[in-house]
């Protein structure tokens, strides 16, 4: 007896539903990410095969290259903070909307006194060289400006990490750590002054960002 054959049909997958859902996804990603600002101080960084990676969070970086020193905090509302306590110690008063600019900051290279005028700047003029560097110098005195800097920094991590104390699920990550980004050419006498002005104020733990490089 023979067997009955059954009519075959092509088989037809509606994708509209996964289309909708990736556009969806893209659009929710575009909106919510944020764009990296570029680098002003452009530093070729020393090559190393350490993979360690520095935190997002709770971290200062002082950058150096051609004899200039930049200076940034990752966590815009502990930039806030260190201008108003800056703002305090130089009596150099700022405005909300000049608060709100430095905030956007990732870094910068200026004097105190000339800080509002690189504020009152559009972002694509604020270029490296019209930042003649952070004075630094071997001394604890107001002329090292990067010896305040990164004390009032460290003040404002701790004020700001007080202040989400009652926060569900926050852990306190302690004292501000600092990095120094130095290019892979800079002299040593102005690394040097870097180093002994963390040393002046006790901090003798810090890293070095280098580039990651293969094992050979």
């Amino acid at each position: 007896m023979g067997k009955a054959k059954v009519k075959r049909t092509s088989t037809s997958i509606d994708m509209t539903a996964m289309c909708d859902v990736s556009f969806l996804l893209l659009t929710f990603f575009v909106l919510t990410a944020t764009a990296r600002q570029p680098e002003v101080l452009v530093v070729d960084t020393p090559q190393s095969t350490t993979p360690d990676k520095l935190p997002d969070d709770n971290l200062g970086v002082i950058s150096v290259a051609n004899g200039k020193v930049f200076f940034g905090v990752k966590n815009p509302t502990v930039r806030e903070i260190t201008l108003k306590n800056m703002s305090q110690k130089y009596s150099v008063a700022f405005s909300a909307q000049e608060y709100e600019k430095f905030k956007q900051l990732d870094e910068f290279g200026v004097p105190m006194k000339n800080l509002r005028q690189l504020l009152s700047l559009p972002n694509e003029q604020r270029k490296e060289n019209i930042q003649p560097g952070i004075p630094v110098d071997s001394t604890e005195t107001a002329s090292n400006e990067l010896y305040a800097w990164v004390q009032e920094a460290r003040k404002a991590t701790i004020e700001y990490n007080r202040s989400r104390d009652g926060e569900q699920n926050f852990v306190d990550p302690g004292p501000m750590k600092v990095a120094i980004k130095a290019d892979a050419d800079e002299k040593y006498p102005t690394v040097n002054l870097i180093i002994e002005t963390l040393r002046n104020q006790k901090q003798n733990k810090f890293s070095f960002v280098t580039g990651l490089r293969a094992e050979q």
